[in-house]
């Protein structure tokens, strides 16, 4: 079985690194970018089958990279799951809304994270 590809977008490197960590458990392939255009450019090139994106970016926004990631039409189909600090009532449905398939908070939870993306992944 071939390993699945997860592009995260993060430009913490402290979450990233943790990200990372989490994520070679399972034996994901990790793209990585540091800000949304970097993002957008190695998705294109490189589809994944998902994305992690980070809401609070440099420059361009998750929420803005996700909208354009949902009417691309080599990357519609992949689904997108935010990682954000975002806390208030209301910032999940303004992640969503922007074509977010979910929503991870951090801090993360190590012991629900994986269960999430393999959810995501099927």
């Amino acid at each position: 079985m071939e390993n699945k590809t997860i592009l995260v977008i993060e430009d913490n490197e402290l979450n990233m690194k943790l990200v990372r960590s989490l994520l070679g458990i399972e034996n994901y392939r990790v793209l990585e970018a540091e800000d949304a255009e970097t993002g957008l450019q190695i998705a294109r090139e490189h589809p994944p089958d998902l994305i992690l994106m980070d809401i609070q970016l440099p420059g361009m926004d998750g929420l803005k990279a996700t909208r354009i990631i949902k009417i691309d039409p080599v990357l519609k189909d992949v689904p997108v799951v935010a990682l954000t600090s975002y806390a208030m009532e209301g910032d999940a449905k303004k992640v969503l809304e922007a074509g977010c398939a979910d929503y991870i908070a951090k801090p993360l939870d190590t012991r629900s994270f994986l269960k999430t993306i393999t959810g995501h992944l099927g």
